[in-house]
């Protein structure tokens, strides 16, 4: 089974090891036929600490690392 690859920003670093990541997805209302945005946060596991707010971050699925962490950093781009 594929591995869920998910796009976001940096939203707090304050944790060590640890970012925030706000997560918008966007999908069509199935009456009224408009785009509506909705964001998530997932907590991802950044082992070196080199996120910093506002950066751009690709995350994937891993297995879990504590009650909350179920994602990696993958990818920065600034």
């Amino acid at each position: 089974m594929p591995k869920r690859v998910l796009t976001g920003t940096v939203v707090s670093v304050k944790m060590d090891k640890t970012v925030v990541v706000d997560v918008e997805r966007k999908f069509k209302h199935p009456l009224y036929k408009k785009y509506i945005k909705r964001n998530k946060k997932y907590h991802a596991h950044d082992a070196n600490n080199v996120c910093k707010e506002g950066d751009v971050v690709s995350i994937v699925e891993c297995r879990p690392i504590s009650k909350t962490k179920c994602f990696e950093v993958v990818t920065e781009t600034k």
